[in-house]
């Protein structure tokens, strides 16, 4: 083999190790956070890298998709439907909200496999509406493995609020978890470099963090945890298991008075 191309090869290998991998999300997306007169909502669901606007990952059925209001769940998974996103799968629903008080709506999606990081990725991820702006019952929890239990009402916020959740793992507080953040991108903004589209931080040793959005649109929450016991690749062999909580908030210009 000559020497160029062996030069080509690791430098095509260099490319490789060095190209970011951009933080996979699962969303749950409301077409609104708060319904001052209650009606429909439409929930769209749609695994994918939010800020860099994909590329959007095919997303089998999931394993489960819900709503809790009242202290009451509700089993939403026969409600779902397709919704394809250019050649990937993706899901949606639209749900009548008929009473005051938060409707916290969540997905659990079946495991995904991603070759780039040899592991298995299971986003539990929730959202927040408000029916009728009522401010109530927005920190209840759903009961996922791993969820974030927001400390900042998650709904009616203003660009540049800060948001503050805790992180649990069974119910407890996980001390340190890493919470990667991203923007619902529309297109609008152009990071400077690649370390300006993921942002990173870490819980205080109650399991609690704070973030303050700078701009409007949704932000994702996702705290990383692995699961106890590994998982199974499309080959069969045993890979480790990334369990998300996700949380979305929707921040929103505060308007100028004229």
């Amino acid at each position: 083999m000559s020497p160029s191309i062996v030069a080509s090869g690791l430098a095509f290998a260099c490319v490789l190790v060095s190209a970011p991998a951009f933080a996979h999300f699962q969303e749950i997306i409301p077409s609104a956070d708060v319904l001052p007169e209650g009606g429909n909502v439409t929930v769209d669901m749609v695994f994918t890298h939010p800020f860099e606007g994909g590329p959007v990952m095919d997303m089998k059925r999931p394993v489960a998709v819900g709503v809790v209001a009242g202290g009451k769940r509700t089993d939403l998974t026969p409600s779902i439907s397709e919704r394809p996103v250019g050649e990937a799968t993706a899901w949606t629903l639209t749900r009548n909200i008929d009473e005051p008080g938060a409707a916290i709506f969540y997905v659990e999606p079946q495991p995904y496999f991603e070759p780039a990081e040899n592991k298995l990725i299971v986003h539990y991820a929730k959202v927040v509406v408000d029916g009728y702006a009522s401010g109530e019952g927005w920190d209840d929890l759903v009961g996922l493995p791993v969820e974030i239990r927001p400390l900042t009402r998650p709904t009616g916020l203003w660009t540049g609020n800060l948001f503050s959740g805790v992180v649990l793992r069974n119910g407890a507080p996980v001390p340190f978890a890493e919470i990667e953040v991203e923007f619902v991108n529309d297109g609008s903004v152009t990071a400077p470099n690649d370390a300006f589209v993921t942002q990173v931080l870490k819980a205080d040793a109650a399991g609690a963090f704070s973030y303050a959005m700078p701009r409007a649109g949704w932000w994702g929450f996702a705290a990383l945890t692995e699961a106890d016991a590994p998982g199974r690749a499309p080959d069969g062999r045993e890979v480790p298991v990334e369990e998300g909580a996700l949380i979305w908030v929707k921040a929103t210009d505060m308007p100028v008075a004229r």
